[in-house]
């Protein structure tokens, strides 16, 4: 196609758009369009499925709703392309540039391709964006479910609520991107930069997060339930979970135990969380108190400023749990593996125990850290006032200005640890 012959279709497809006499869409399914200039060109709802749009330069271009079906857009410019509502199924875009195109509502799943030749059947040919530049780029509410973003850079991205179940974005750049209620069940994010990114109620259960980059992302309400994080570096990030990321059965049985508290019995039942995975849920200020959570995991876990009095937390998982200002009088958390847990301004004291007239009894129940393992906590003003601290490993923990007074010390290590301003035991 010589570029006279484009320039008349253009004209064209622009009165065609226009709805102007004289007028016609263009048609320019299997085109061989390589290299051409279409910069600016208005291509709306124009038909170019299967088009050969190899590094055309479409910077501006208004490609709304456009068939861009199984298209090969490798190495095209598309900055600052309006490509919304544009069919992209199966399209190839592998290095191409999308750096401020606008794709909202953008279809970007596989595609079906018939074949050709008889018996070969139908080819499912997945969407290729590896290596291509979508920074800044406008993916809201668009679909890419299953597609290929391996290498991409998409820096201030934005994808708010798109659909990207399954996608690959192994290795992506994904700094200060927004995904805020996106659908990213089973996405691998293997290795992938998420830095300062929203995932604030994003859907990621199943997927793959290992030895990503998620320093101070917001995953508030994300649901990550069997998500892969190994080796994922979450400094500063926000991975709570609200209850509503759980099962109807969790759910029901915290609020049959705060039915429980409030009525002082009379009502609801004691909850048994005992081996449920409650890992990275955010259950500030709640009142657990009285409940079993033996061999719970909470690890990353939100718990300020709640009250689990008197609870059995033995044999739990308790990493990088956030228990500041809790009160766990009482609480018994043998040999529970609580390293670098945050337990600044917390309580666990004993209790002094009470008859059914309310009046002391002078019997002490103590808070049971025996065997617990403390290594890295963060424990600055924490009550440890009677504690049981028997065999409790406290390595390079920050127990500065803690209370230990009348704490059981017996073969306890501290090796490492600040003590600085922390009320010792007499003996």
């Amino acid at each position: 196609m010589t570029p006279q012959e484009l320039a008349a279709i253009l004209q064209k497809h622009d009165r065609w758009v226009r709805k102007k006499t004289g007028g016609s869409r263009a048609m320019l399914a299997m085109a061989n369009l390589e290299g051409a200039n279409l910069s600016k060109a208005n291509l709306k709802s124009a038909k170019l499925s299967g088009a050969n749009l190899r590094d055309a330069d479409l910077s501006q271009a208004n490609l709304e709703q456009a068939d861009l079906f199984a298209a090969i857009l490798t190495k095209a410019d598309l900055s600052s392309a309006n490509l919304f509502r544009a069919d992209l199924r199966g399209a190839h875009l592998r290095g191409a540039k999308l750096k401020l195109a606008v794709m909202r509502e953008a279809d970007l799943r596989g595609g079906a391709l018939m074949s050709g030749s008889s018996g070969d059947g139908v080819n499912f040919l997945r969407s290729d964006l590896s290596g291509t530049d979508l920074d800044e780029v406008t993916l809201v509410d668009a679909n890419l479910t299953g597609a290929d973003l391996t290498d991409c850079s998409m820096m201030g991205a934005d994808c708010q609520g798109a659909l990207m179940s399954g996608v690959s974005l192994v290795r992506a750049i994904l700094k200060n991107a927004n995904m805020t209620n996106a659908d990213l069940r089973g996405a691998n994010f293997s290795g992938a930069n998420l830095t300062g990114a929203q995932l604030r109620n994003a859907n990621l259960s199943e997927a793959v997060l290992a030895g990503a980059n998620l320093r101070s992302a917001n995953l508030a309400g994300a649901n990550l339930e069997g998500a892969d994080l190994a080796g994922a570096d979450t400094t500063g990030a926000n991975l709570a979970r609200t209850l509503d990321n759980f099962s109807a059965k969790v759910q029901d049985k915290l609020n049959q135990h705060f039915l429980w508290i409030s009525s002082g019995g009379a009502a609801g039942s004691r909850a048994d969380l005992s081996g449920l995975d409650l890992s990275r849920i955010n259950l500030c200020g709640v009142n657990l108190s009285g409940a079993n959570l033996v061999g719970v995991n909470l690890t990353g876990a939100r718990l300020c400023d709640s009250l689990l009095i008197m609870c059995d937390i033995s044999g739990a998982q308790l990493s990088e749990a956030d228990f500041t200002n809790a009160i766990l009088d009482g609480a018994n958390l043998q040999g529970s593996n609580a390293t670098r847990i945050k337990l600044d301004g917390a309580g666990l004291a004993w209790v002094d125990v009470k008859g059914h007239d309310g009046r002391a009894t002078g019997r002490l129940w103590r808070a049971n850290l025996t065997q617990c393992r403390l290594v890295e906590a963060s424990m600055v003003r924490t009550n440890l006032r009677g504690a049981n601290l028997t065999r409790t490993d406290l390595t390079g923990a920050n127990l500065r200005g803690a209370i230990l007074n009348d704490a059981k010390i017996v073969d306890t290590v501290f090796t490492g640890a600040d003590l600085s301003g922390a009320s010792l035991p007499d003996h």
